[in-house]
């Protein structure tokens, strides 16, 4: 079993889906993405979950996301399951989920915890860069759904902080002021930071958040 790590290289692969057989580094393309594992089909937090994805998948849109869900049931339990998700939770599923029945996939991403359980996924979420490196992991437990409005959150983050040469502090929300990371002088954020910024401490300097 290999071990995922921030900053690592996201394993590409091929697998079969509700939407047909896909490349994972196809599907994405050059825009970020989202990978979430499900431990089973027919659970009833995976279900809101998947619900939820769907309701989501505008807020993703709009950030250049593409989502991609895996569980380690086959595609005939998924399309059973995807009509449950749409009738209980009032939506459609627009995205692909991964049939992983031999674990392949699971194991590849490191989505197997032994010691949490033998054969289900914990719920692991990865968030992958245009250039196909992993930003971002949370794994909950099989017993905890995820909070879709913290992803939208992280995601805000890591673009901004991608680009510009800042960091958010606890609790930010997109349009709240950023700290400038260490690294910049105060000389250079003059030119960097044309908004202005506010020293607090030599290394604590706010800075309204910049245009994308």
């Amino acid at each position: 079993m290999s071990t995922i790590r921030l900053g690592d290289v996201a394993p590409n692969f091929s697998a079969q889906t509700t939407e047909g057989k896909i490349d994972f580094y196809e599907y994405l393309g050059e825009g970020w993405g989202i990978l979430f594992s499900h431990p089973a089909d027919y659970t009833p937090v995976c279900t809101t979950e998947l619900g939820t994805t769907a309701k989501y998948k505008n807020e993703f849109e709009k950030r250049n996301v593409k989502v991609l869900a895996l569980s380690v049931d086959g595609l005939e339990s998924h399309k059973g399951w995807v009509k449950d998700i749409n009738e209980t939770q009032n939506t459609e599923v627009n995205f692909p989920i991964i049939a992983d029945e031999d674990k392949t996939i699971s194991f590849l991403y490191d989505m197997i915890h032994p010691n949490a359980s033998a054969t289900a996924t914990v719920r692991s979420v990865y968030v992958i860069g245009p250039d196909k490196t992993v930003k971002l992991i949370i794994t909950y437990p099989a017993s905890t759904g995820r909070n879709f409005d913290e992803l939208l959150r992280v995601i805000d983050s890591l673009q901004l902080t991608a680009y510009h040469k800042v960091a958010t502090p606890a609790n930010w929300k997109s349009g709240e002021d950023v700290v400038i990371t260490p690294v910049v002088s105060n000389e250079d954020a003059k030119e960097l930071f044309p908004k202005g910024f506010k020293e607090i401490k030599p290394y604590l300097r706010l800075t309204p958040q910049p245009e994308n």
